[in-house]
């Protein structure tokens, strides 16, 4: 017999959820991470440096310590460690743009009942419709940061050895070409991506010394042809953005352009095989209907089927960051 008792606690702790967010945003606004990195590691010397007066200094502090973000002993302060590693302003892996990239779209959070029932046909590019350089430039010093750890990680999972051009569907900045063409010096990459983006992504690729090697195609994966001379393809991170109809179509697409050997990985916020979370996954799904994208979801088995029905083989899933990614992998028969 159970005896647990059933109350509230959860409930309430999903209610303000939204009051920890706040909380985070203003200690990335104040840089108290970065204050702390750098010695100002008491309550009177950081009430001075944020500009804060000596009781909210104390009120922001209780609640990053409760939050586990910076810790406490003998009147000193220091940042936890995922804190100290991302959330001080000139460190290599500083990725408070990209915490902080969804923050203007709060607002619309707080009114997705409304969002829901309106019956508006959904954008197929959604929060990409409107796209400028200037934007697109915003959107990437955003994501860089965080699109550049993905991309070490790909690269070190996956063996490209061997291959001799990568097709890298909605590349961003580039982030997965740079590493790989780094790390295997044999190979070259193509970032096909939408107008405005390929501007930028060619200043990622000079920045890094890699535009001898890394090419750019300016259009929109899901309808511009796809190069025919690249063995390897990869999709990062774009999954959420678009339907099952698409998402099939793209993967059929794929399969079409590679030759005989060649392999495709998807990597993208993925739902357990069963559809029950994880969260993150099924909240990037949301945050379409957010920003009145067609996007949806897609779960680990739905993805598997995408690349069967494209008539892919080895067919192989993987959890690329636990929680967060995932990475479906196929390769087209010789």
């Amino acid at each position: 017999m159970n005896t647990r008792s059933i109350d509230t606690t959860r409930l309430q702790r999903i209610a303000r959820a939204y009051s920890e967010t706040a909380v985070f945003y203003a200690a990335l606004d104040l840089e108290v991470f970065t204050h702390i990195a750098h010695g100002v590691d008491t309550e009177p010397a950081l009430a001075e440096a944020m500009g804060a007066s000596a009781l909210n200094t104390e009120r922001l502090l209780t609640v990053l310590r409760a939050m586990g973000l910076v810790e406490h002993r003998d009147g000193r302060y220091a940042n936890a460690p995922d804190a100290a590693r991302y959330l001080v302003k000139g460190a290599p892996a500083y990725a408070a743009p990209w915490m902080t990239f969804t923050r203007g779209d709060v607002p619309g959070w707080f009114r997705l009942g409304e969002i829901l029932r309106d019956s508006t046909p959904p954008s197929t590019l959604g929060m990409y419709a409107d796209l400028t350089v200037e934007s697109a430039r915003a959107y990437h010093a955003a994501t860089y940061s965080i699109g550049m750890g993905a991309g070490k990680r790909f690269c070190r999972e996956v063996d490209l050895g061997g291959r001799k051009r990568l097709l890298d569907l909605g590349g961003g900045s580039g982030a997965y070409s740079i590493n790989a063409v780094t790390r295997y010096p044999g190979l070259r990459a193509v970032v096909l991506d939408l107008p405005p983006v390929v501007e930028v992504t060619r200043e990622y690729l000079l920045a890094n010394g890699v535009a001898d090697r890394v090419d750019t195609l300016a259009g929109d994966f899901t309808t511009t042809p796809l190069p025919t001379d690249c063995d390897v393809a990869v999709m990062a991170s774009n999954l959420p953005i678009y339907n099952a109809e698409t998402i099939r179509r793209v993967v059929r697409r794929v399969f079409d352009a590679l030759p005989p050997g060649g392999e495709f990985h998807l990597v993208g916020e993925m739902l357990h095989a069963d559809g029950n979370g994880p969260l993150d996954a099924a909240l990037w799904g949301m945050y379409e209907a957010v920003c009145g994208s067609a996007g949806r979801a897609h779960s680990v088995s739905e993805c598997r089927d995408y690349f069967a029905d494209a008539g892919f083989g080895a067919i192989s899933d993987a959890v690329f960051v636990a929680g967060t990614l995932h990475r479906v992998t196929g390769v087209k028969p010789a």
